[in-house]
């Protein structure tokens, strides 16, 4: 049965009971041409272990937008990383609502059956997610609303069109229920008015007005679809919770006899020094004779030591206004900064915070390195050139873990670091950039190291971006009705706080944001002061990171060369030369990489040395001014092009050829009448085409397009391939 529903600027369609059946709850979910199926299922069996087993799948399928996956396996593999950002916010929203103690294996699916190209994937795959999960028999009883909230000629608006966000710079995703917020993200996006570059960044008042208006869209959305969907809700299952195995005599104990113990392994300045230090007071606590008589259980003993070990860093937090390690409550810890310590790296910087060490490193590459992947949104592949790679192995939190391919949380926080530093790069930049973080030391707040280290790696490899961004992880903890904000919070006040956000930005805004609220909701007034006492840790660093950048020796003896001019388009083909002859030797000769845009009329060179760059365009600057119509009859060539009947072919001719050679920016196709045409890279396809032979290689039968022929010099474009 179908339900229509009108919220937030857009209609929902939702068909419920006609698909999936055997799943403990599934919604189709349809907002114009795009389709969504999420389904929620669970095992009848729980898991022994005392943690929510969810698992969230957000699966894009190719067929939604017209199109087989590319590459040798023609069928959805491995997820991409917008695939798992997707589902990781799908998680962080949802898995707050499961109530205590639950434990059987549960699992959201949410497929992408058909895309418009204009609809927020996003924002429907998490409405569509809690719609399956609240209309199923798992004891969640609370819808989740998510909404994006983009800003156009200084006006908030909700869920934007895909259309719309682009000329957005704002772009906030929210989540909540209909009396909390669980999760925000943001980014700021610079804009370019008037030739100049904006980063947009907004300030604290804006901030907290976005997120404002955000709440008041999503309690509204929430309380609709509960209205709708209550009547048609199963029943709760009857499910067994985990009983808290908390022995209230063994804290009690503890807490008469060993409080002095704990405080003083708390107090301890090392991470791994404060664990050690738990670890002999519980094994002092299992060797006391009231215990041992008493008979309890070591587990219960362990959890009752947690327990209290919670209670009091929250007591010294709250009542005490200090913490574990000395520090005040705005107190940022100590920071060491260390720029180009790779002799061989563009730029690296190593960023130290406390116990949080991180290691970024920039490298400057040319067009052919940037990363292209597909959006189902986007007709044409989308080519990002500012990569941000995190990394965080085992050893810097102490653990001899293997070494693993990336997982949600890396991708996560390097995109998070991404969307902090992105808006300060030239988007006019001639670079494409990758920044990679190897995290190898982890007390706290290792994502936002990577912003403060990576946006000096980039100073340091000579990007002049527009400012320096540093990023301070907040705490938040709640305690018989006072509250305390932790400035630079470390591990143990993460886990035992009640919400971690991370700001960063410059000193004029923020540029990323992103929160997870364990509490519940938050007032605007507490807020509102978070992100001001954010401002004043930021501005604490960046004053350090300035001082820092100050000092960076740029080595320029290893830095790439990049170069770009106009020439005549029509001089191009002398550019090339008679079967790209002339533009081998240029590669060859000056050791550089050449990209020609035969329409605009540019050239880019990119090269290993700023002398072989400034030597090559010379070169290609000389063949231009002294070029005279090469390889045209009565021009240069050889005896056989001015003598010889050449084959004229008219502009549009559809003509079956052969692939005779393949170079970097193109093809030569062998015609009738013994004369070669040149299929350049940009022809071989609508999109953007990374290497000529993921389209054609040599001795393929293809058909091509006549697009201009001057004597022998004939320009093609591909219509099909054999």
């Amino acid at each position: 049965m179908e339900y229509k529903i009108e919220v937030n600027n857009q209609e929902e369609v939702y068909d419920i009971g006609s698909v999936a059946k055997h799943a403990s709850g599934a919604a189709l979910l349809k907002i114009k041409n795009t389709v969504i199926l999420a389904v929620a299922a669970r095992e009848d069996k729980a898991v022994e272990e005392d943690f929510l087993p969810l698992t969230v799948n957000y699966v894009e399928k190719s067929y939604a937008a017209g199109r087989i996956p590319g590459g040798y396996i023609k069928r959805e593999t491995k997820p991409g990383d917008f695939e798992t950002l997707t589902s990781r916010i799908i998680d962080r929203s949802l898995r707050p609502l499961f109530p205590k103690g639950y434990g059987y294996p549960t699992q959201i699916v949410v497929f992408v059956l058909s895309c418009d190209p204009e609809v927020d994937l996003q924002v429907a795959a998490l409405n569509a997610a809690s719609a399956a999960l609240y209309l199923s028999d798992i004891p969640v009883n609370k819808c989740v609303s998510g909404v994006r909230i983009g800003k156009i000629d200084n006006e908030l608006i909700v869920n934007p069109s895909n259309s719309q966000l682009k000329k957005s710079t704002l772009d906030l995703y929210v989540a909540g229920t209909k009396d909390e917020l669980l999760m925000i993200e943001m980014r700021a996006v610079s804009s370019i008015e008037n030739g100049c570059q904006s980063i947009n960044e907004m300030n604290e008042e804006d901030m907290v007005e976005a997120i404002n208006f955000a709440a008041d869209a999503i309690s509204g959305a929430a309380m609709v679809y509960e209205e709708v969907f209550t009547p048609i809700k199963k029943a709760d299952a009857e499910l067994e919770y985990k009983a808290s195995i908390t022995n209230d005599n063994a804290y009690l104990h503890i807490k008469e006899n060993y409080k002095e113990n704990v405080y003083a392994a708390l107090t301890q300045m090392a991470k791994s020094e404060r664990a050690m230090e738990l670890k002999k007071v519980l094994e002092l606590i299992l060797k006391d004779e009231t215990v041992i008589s008493a008979n309890w259980d070591k587990e219960a003993v362990k959890i009752a030591l947690e327990t209290f070990k919670h209670n009091i860093v929250r007591e010294m937090i709250v009542k005490g206004r200090t913490r574990a390690d000395g520090r005040g409550l705005k107190d940022v810890r100590n920071i060491s900064i260390v720029t180009n310590i790779l002799p061989c790296a563009h730029g690296s910087c190593l960023f130290t915070r406390g116990q949080t060490q991180a290691l970024a490193i920039a490298t400057l590459g040319s067009d052919q390195d940037a990363q292209m992947h597909d959006m189902l949104t986007e007709k044409a592949s989308k080519v990002d050139k500012f990569m941000v790679n995190y990394n965080f192995p085992g050893f810097s939190v102490g653990e001899a873990a293997p070494l693993k391919s990336p997982g949600r949380r890396e991708l996560g926080h390097g995109n998070l670091a991404k969307r902090a530093i992105e808006p300060t790069i030239d988007k006019n930049s001639l670079y494409t950039i990758r920044l990679v973080s190897e995290i190898l030391e982890s007390n706290g707040s290792s994502s936002m190291a990577t912003v403060c280290g990576g946006s000096l790696a980039l100073r340091a490899a000579g990007v002049e971006t527009q400012k320096l961004v540093a990023g301070v992880a907040m705490g938040l903890v709640f305690e018989d009705g006072d509250y305390a904000i932790l400035t630079d919070i470390m591990g143990l006040e993460d886990h035992d706080g009640d919400m971690d956000f991370k700001v960063a930005g410059t000193k004029d805004g923020i540029t990323a944001l992103q929160m997870d609220i364990k509490l519940g909701g938050i007032a605007p007034e507490i807020l509102k002061e978070a992100l001001y006492q954010a401002k004043e840790g930021r501005e604490h660093i960046l004053n350090l990171m300035e001082e820092a950048a100050s000092k960076i020796v740029v080595n320029e003896k290893i830095l790439p060369k990049f170069e770009i001019f106009k020439v005549d388009s029509g001089k191009m083909v002398d550019i090339i030369g008679q079967g790209g002859k002339t533009i081998r030797e240029i590669i060859e000769k000056y050791d550089v990489a050449i990209d020609l845009d035969r329409e605009n009329g540019d050239v880019k060179l990119a090269g290993i040395s700023r002398l072989q760059v400034d030597a090559a365009k010379e070169h290609i600057l000389s063949i231009v001014s002294n070029a005279k119509g090469s390889f045209d009859r009565g021009g240069r060539g050889n005896s056989k092009d001015r003598h010889s009947k050449i084959v004229e072919f008219e502009k549009g001719t559809i003509i079956e050829g052969t692939v005779k050679r393949v170079a970097d920016f193109g093809a030569f196709i062998g015609l009738p009448g013994d004369i070669d045409g040149l299929l350049h890279i940009s022809k071989l396809a609508e999109g953007r085409v990374n290497r000529v032979t993921d389209v054609v290689n040599v001795g393929d039968k293809v058909k091509v397009k006549v697009l201009f022929q001057k004597g022998s010099k004939i320009e093609l474009a591909l219509e099909s391939k054999e």
